[in-house]
């Protein structure tokens, strides 16, 4: 494959997204935790699937695939974390409302319109991910869009559908699988075709996962979202590549695959690919399509007859505190951040300068990380409380490393920390004065320091040594 540049308007080059986001609390479909408490499992079951017709009444090419591998299914659990409806063996519970909610708010900041009744299909999938030998996923809401540097790109589906289980192992005959993560909550956004450019997908993805990561009830973390890439050139079938987990690796692996298109001599089938570490991809199966789907008869519908509040997007939180003065690095990193909340409030409660608060809570926290100090055991109650006190000055800011510190170890007290009176001070300051007569300001502000370093404000310090000269 020849590397010039490649005009991708010129191939007629078209591209969406799929992104797939887990959310927190209860499955979809039952009361099991979405937790993946990572125990030695205590439940084991094995499966053979087969394909069986959809509501078009013939059998879904993806599915003939799979069956005829003639693979036999296993499957590890731990009863904690899993239940009866993963294994097939109980009818599954009304769906869960918490999670609807969740994707309804997701719908509304995607500008969609909501269905009013949600209708769970099943989807048929038998590679063993699921046990059933189909995955339950419900229209939520359709026609939205977002606003991209490249103009609108439109969302027509918005779904909500049970997570997959998770491979672990993988042999000739058999394949096994983990149903820790079979059943959560997973909120699937398809894009329309008007992506330009492998950049511009990136950039798609991203804005997707910005929004996403701004509603409450959205998990984090590595393995939480992934997205799929349908694309297409001019005289070459869709192909459809899943196993994306970072937006850097988006750009390559488009480029590359459309670089493998173009070199082919003749038109291809369409096909679901593998996206490999090396940016290349391989073939999975031949494309799904609607011949898989089927009504879902065991669970009733669900009508959408309640209101959602918005959240701030992490767009507009990242503008709010640039506007405070922060950088753009830091506002765009304490937004995306767990710890933008306990910013506001630090704020709120303290009046504290932005560009301070901001050190305390997320740059100073992340230098002693590095040192190996456990930070995360530092709870918001403690970064609350020390802005408090350097707020109304009863902590110095040069104490504010060590009073972290302690804090890690669970060994804080404060009072430890606190600054002497403006009459300790200065009764501390003449014994330095006196211990040192005439000796230059700025050496009796060096000795003051080093030995009062925490106990009381540079500020104070250098005021207090003034008066005490003058007379």
């Amino acid at each position: 494959m020849g590397k010039e540049k490649i005009d991708y308007a010129k191939i007629g080059f078209k591209c969406g997204l799929e992104i797939h986001q887990q959310l927190e609390g209860k499955k979809l479909f039952c009361q099991c935790s979405t937790a993946n408490v990572q125990l030695k499992p205590d439940i084991f079951a094995e499966r053979k699937l087969r394909a069986v017709v959809g509501e078009t009444g013939i059998v879904d090419k993806a599915a003939a695939f799979e069956a005829a591998k003639g693979k036999l299914f296993l499957y590890k659990a731990h009863s904690s974390d899993c239940c009866l409806v993963e294994l097939d063996e109980e009818p599954p519970h009304p769906i869960n409302p918490d999670a609807v909610k969740v994707a309804v708010t997701v719908a509304k900041l995607l500008n969609a319109k909501l269905v009013d009744e949600i209708q769970v299909m099943r989807k048929t999938v038998i590679d063993g991910s699921n046990v059933t030998g189909f995955q339950r996923t419900a229209l939520v809401a359709l026609n939205g869009w977002i606003e991209t540097s490249r103009g609108k790109v439109s969302i027509p589906t918005i779904c909500l559908e049970e997570e997959a289980a998770q491979k672990i192992e993988e042999s000739e005959k058999t394949t096994t699988y983990k149903l820790d993560r079979l059943g959560i909550p997973l909120i699937e956004i398809a894009t329309g075709p008007e992506i330009k450019d492998p950049e511009h997908a990136k950039e798609v993805a991203e804005k997707l996962g910005l929004i996403l990561r701004s509603v409450k009830g959205v998990k984090r973390g590595i393995g939480t979202i992934r997205q799929d890439v349908n694309l297409s050139i001019k005289g070459r079938a869709r192909v459809e590549i899943k196993g994306f987990q970072d937006l850097e690796s988006i750009p390559k692996i488009i480029e590359y695959e459309v670089r493998r298109l173009l070199s082919l001599k003749e038109r291809n089938e369409p096909e679901v690919r593998k996206a490999n570490p090396d940016g290349t991809t391989s073939f999975l199966r031949p494309m799904p399509g609607a011949a898989r789907l089927y009504p879902e008869t065991d669970i009733p519908p669900f009508k959408i007859d309640f209101e959602v509040e918005l959240p701030e997007l992490i767009e507009e939180k990242i503008k709010r505190y640039e506007k405070l003065g922060l950088d753009r690095d830091l506002a765009k990193a304490i937004a995306k951040s767990k710890k933008s909340k306990l910013f506001d409030a630090a704020l709120e409660k303290t009046k504290l300068k932005p560009g301070f608060v901001a050190e305390v809570i997320f740059s100073k926290p992340k230098e002693l990380q590095r040192e190996d100090v456990a930070v995360e055991k530092i709870s918001e109650e403690v970064f609350l409380k020390l802005l408090g006190y350097l707020a109304e000055e009863k902590i110095a800011k040069e104490s504010v490393e060590l009073v972290l510190k302690d804090a890690a170890q669970e060994k804080l007290d404060f009072k430890k920390y606190f600054v002497l009176s403006d009459a300790e001070l200065k009764k501390e300051l003449k014994r330095i004065v006196d211990a040192n007569p005439g000796l230059p300001f700025k050496a009796l502000i060096g000795k003051a320091m080093q030995k009062l370093r925490g106990k009381a404000s540079g500020r104070k310090i250098a005021e207090f040594l003034k008066e005490l000269l003058k007379r």
